[in-house]
């Protein structure tokens, strides 16, 4: 993936270096904004804003064992140099691109958007909805409305779930921003409404709402798309790491079968294609999970 240097830097939080750290203190309702649409209201909410985890974790199963950090860094703002240098730079770079992409898309249905932090950490820091382990790989947090990223779930992904790439760690990273756009718009609330009214449809929702950030990255990834910075093989690195996270692949390389009562993520075949209905036009509407099957 093309990208250029210095920008978004401001939006990533380092904790790397100070374990346990951050005091993750809430930043209001999760999901104050556009809340109390109820689930009928999830198209609408995605038509106004065309028109006009809560965010979950990336959904890595912790029985594959702890996925470490990267080499400690100060728990101070990001500056240049160092071991991950590149990778910073890359990652500031997705963070600013994903964002802009989101607030320009907000603008044209007349509504702000709330720009949030990606904070970096190893091991083990805390966050608004409480303690944060490495071995959960990346989340969002409605509460406080920051991502959570140790750098080392990307030595993972590349090396234990077989999806290697820049463009790999790009989709990981809009994944997550994409339950920060659910979460301002009120869905996620709403979503977390209906599991607690209909304990049995828990799963099936979260299913839902995971598949639903996964086509939000797909729509981000066709603005990356349009503005040239897809370089051959990038799309590819995408699905490959969709298909690498899903529920009925990392089921089966931690336990040897497949629950599919168990899933909250979605299989393989289900992240790949909603990742490809956001990219088919890099259109929101068509990130309708809630309607139909998925």
């Amino acid at each position: 993936m093309r990208f250029k240097r210095g920008r978004g830097r401001g939006q990533i939080e380092d904790r790397r270096g100070a374990r346990g750290g951050g005091l993750g203190i809430p930043l209001g309702r999760a999901g104050a904004g556009a809340g109390g649409l109820g689930l009928a209201g999830v198209v609408v909410a995605i038509l106004f804003l065309v028109l006009g985890g809560g965010g979950g974790g990336f959904g890595v199963d912790p029985s594959l064992g702890p996925l470490g950090g990267m080499p400690q860094a100060q728990g101070e703002p990001l500056e240049p140099g160092g071991a991950d240098a590149e990778l910073e730079e890359f990652l500031g770079f997705v963070v600013d691109d994903v964002q802009d992409s989101w607030a320009r898309t907000f603008a044209e249905g007349e509504q702000p958007y709330e720009p949030t932090t990606l904070v970096l950490f190893d091991g083990q820091t805390t966050s608004g909805c409480g303690a944060a382990s490495s071995a959960t790989g990346p989340f969002y947090c409605p509460a406080d409305r920051r991502v959570y990223l140790d750098l080392g779930f990307f030595r993972e992904l590349r090396s234990r779930f077989g999806a290697p790439g820049d463009f790999a760690q790009a989709y990981v990273i809009a994944h997550e921003f994409g339950h920060h756009v659910q979460n301002v718009l009120g869905i996620s609330d709403d979503v977390r409404r209906a599991q607690a009214e209909s304990p049995e449809d828990a799963n099936e929702l979260s299913i839902r709402l995971e598949l639903q950030a996964d086509c939000l990255a797909g729509v981000w990834a066709f603005s990356a798309y349009e503005q040239d910075l897809l370089e051959p093989g990038d799309l590819e690195e995408g699905l490959g790491a969709a298909a690498a996270v899903g529920d009925d692949r990392i089921q089966r390389r931690a336990t040897g079968r497949i629950d599919r009562e168990s899933w909250t993520h979605g299989s393989s075949e289900q992240r790949v294609e909603w990742f490809n209905r956001g990219f088919e036009g890099g259109d929101p509407n068509a990130c309708d999970t809630f309607s139909g099957d998925v």
